[in-house]
């Protein structure tokens, strides 16, 4: 299976420090005050454990997108 990209939107602004533990997924601030992970994931398996990160770290998820190879 081929990685895919997503979007991960979340409340708030996330230090980039946490970079790692989002496998290495860009962080982008938005001035809505949310904050974007971006970048590929594996499978579906590594999908469910970032949102099982975004749970437990309390975070509040705004949106979950799929990116097309275009939006890459």
């Amino acid at each position: 299976m081929e990685p895919k990209a997503y979007r991960i939107r979340i409340k708030g602004h996330l230090d980039k420090s946490w970079s790692e533990w989002f496998d290495e997924l860009v962080i982008a601030y938005a001035e809505d005050g949310t904050t974007t992970l971006t970048g590929l994931v594996a499978d579906q398996p590594a999908l469910f454990g970032l949102l099982l990160r975004v749970r437990d770290l309390g975070l509040q998820l705004v949106s979950l997108e799929p990116l097309s190879r275009e939006a890459d």
